[in-house]
């Protein structure tokens, strides 16, 4: 018997984060058979993976495409990607940031210190610029506050 590789589940609270709606919204969703989901043994709802970048896609996005293209800084790169990020691990000095994109997970390494200063958090939108061989990452313009 082969061992298969088992999916990514994510706790119904986590999931809303990435989805970036409510808890009662998404468990609405999950009573009426909008979102497949597995139970763990103790009957808690888990969310596959796939099932998240299945509504990513389709998620409306707030505003006209031109808005919200300003809404990032204004940089000169053709290979500006939007996303929403999926997990984010800070170890050291290092973070990794998974970033889903029309349904494709695209990782970037970048230094903890510009993760924290760019208050990175799962479920936010980022851009993932890509020049050559390195991405980069960059928020909505907005005000910092600390």
């Amino acid at each position: 018997m082969k061992n298969e590789p088992q999916p990514k589940l994510y706790a119904v609270r986590h999931a809303c984060k990435v989805l970036g709606v409510s808890y009662p919204a998404l468990k609405q969703w999950i009573y009426k058979g909008k979102i497949r989901t597995m139970k763990t043994p103790g009957g808690h709802h888990r969310i596959p993976a796939t099932e998240i970048d299945r509504l990513l896609p389709s998620l409306p996005q707030r505003g006209p495409v031109q808005s919200r293209r300003e809404n990032y800084r204004k940089i000169s790169g053709r290979n500006q990607l939007v996303g929403r990020i999926v997990e984010l691990k800070i170890e050291g000095l290092m973070a990794q940031v998974t970033l889903s994109i029309a349904g494709q997970l695209l990782t970037s390494i970048i230094t903890a210190d510009a993760a924290r200063e760019m208050r990175l958090e799962v479920g936010q939108m980022v851009a993932a610029l890509i020049k050559s061989t390195e991405v980069m990452l960059m928020r909505p313009s907005q005000r910092l506050t600390p």
